[in-house]
């Protein structure tokens, strides 16, 4: 990770690129991209989709979230069911446990 640490309001954060945030809020908007065919993820449905190729499997047990295991390793994804609650921290957990299938990226 590279950037600068800005402290503002009590809060320490760091800021990747200093000087390229946009005006709305300071931040800038994340998507997540599916690296094989550099595709955007812009419903569950595709990303299930692509999950479901790599050997992912959907749970339906809480009917609140959207959940995906695979049998192969320990690691559950937990997503809001609202794909407009669907955060950078939830982009952040797909790429983590998809290390080269899955990119979050600036818009």
């Amino acid at each position: 990770m590279s950037g600068v640490w800005v402290f503002k309001n009590g809060v320490v954060r760091l800021v990747e690129n200093p000087g390229s945030e946009t005006e709305m809020n300071g931040t800038r908007r994340k998507v997540l991209v599916y690296v094989p065919s550099n595709e955007v993820i812009t419903s569950y449905s595709v990303l299930e989709r692509n999950l479901s190729s790599l050997g992912w499997e959907r749970y339906y047990d809480d009917p609140d979230l959207l959940q995906f295991h695979k049998r192969s390793t320990i690691h559950l994804i937990s997503l809001p069911k609202d794909f407009n609650r669907f955060k950078s921290m939830h982009m952040y957990d797909i790429v983590v446990k998809n290390r080269n299938c899955f990119e979050v990226r600036d818009m």
